[in-house]
């Protein structure tokens, strides 16, 4: 009897859409799995209705999402192994931690609670969003120039442009402000539990040039895991910045967690 292919659920970040993981999909299901990439609480299904529509995810919370995305998991008949990208990468780890998924790989991920390093290009690329605290609970777009340097940075300028137009849409501004004050909030949404022991297999992904969750950043939140006896494992791709999982270089990340999953037996 056949066993049934493990389902791979991808979730994606801020100001990028859930179809930017298409080549994603298309590769996994290649190599014999069930992707699926559902979109954030109230997402459009396409980035020109997501761009018509910026209200429909205003005011989403970290919460919120983690907890559409438990329930996306909770409806398949297998156990599914996560994949997120930026604030995809932090509810990744927020549902490992919880025991959730097979394995989980985290890429670029939103910095958590306890991460301690803020360096100034991260404080820089939050700025369209947390720049004015009335953007709390609005949607937030950002300009060509700003996805340049969140986003684009290690690419020419033609590439980010391109990607920007193709898949760049508003996001929620509040996962911004709550992953930027968790270290003064004792029950700060961006907390992960680090110290399970019971969890399945992390891989967390770092692109070393990456302006909105520099390389620092991910190491810290790789030794935050200090506690737990569960494979975790840190990934650098130099010259590689926060668009790595759409640029033309998408699938050397995408073929490495291949190759990190068919290690980990999954």
């Amino acid at each position: 009897m056949t066993a049934s292919p493990i389902p791979v659920v991808f979730i994606h970040g801020l100001w990028l859409h859930a179809s930017s993981w298409t080549p994603w999909l298309n590769l996994f299901r290649t190599a014999g799995y069930e992707p699926l990439a559902p979109g954030w609480p109230n997402e459009p299904d396409s980035v020109a209705e997501a761009r018509r529509n910026p209200d429909l995810v205003a005011g989403t919370s970290i919460t919120a999402a983690t907890d559409h995305f438990r329930e996306v998991i909770s409806g398949l008949q297998e156990d599914p192994i996560i994949i997120g990208h930026s604030f995809g990468g932090l509810i990744a780890q927020k549902l490992l931690g919880e025991s959730l998924g097979r394995a989980a790989v985290a890429i670029d991920p939103a910095q958590m609670k306890g991460v301690l390093p803020l360096p100034l290009a991260q404080i820089r690329s939050a700025l369209p969003a947390m720049g004015n605290p009335a953007n709390l609970n609005k949607p937030v777009s950002l300009s060509r120039e700003a996805f340049r340097y969140g986003f684009g940075n290690a690419l020419p300028q033609q590439e980010s442009d391109d990607l920007y137009d193709k898949w760049a849409v508003p996001g929620p501004a509040k996962p911004v402000f709550q992953a930027a004050t968790a270290n003064f909030n004792p029950r700060s949404q961006a907390k992960v539990d680090t110290a399970n022991s019971g969890r399945g297999p992390l891989l967390l992904i770092s692109g070393t040039e990456d302006h909105t969750v520099p390389d620092v950043t991910t190491r810290a939140t790789y030794k935050q895991y200090r506690r737990s006896s569960a494979v975790t494992e840190l990934k650098q791709f130099d010259n590689r910045g926060h668009a790595l999982t759409v640029d033309s270089g998408w699938k050397e990340i995408a073929e490495f967690v291949l190759l990190w999953l068919k290690e980990q037996q999954l």
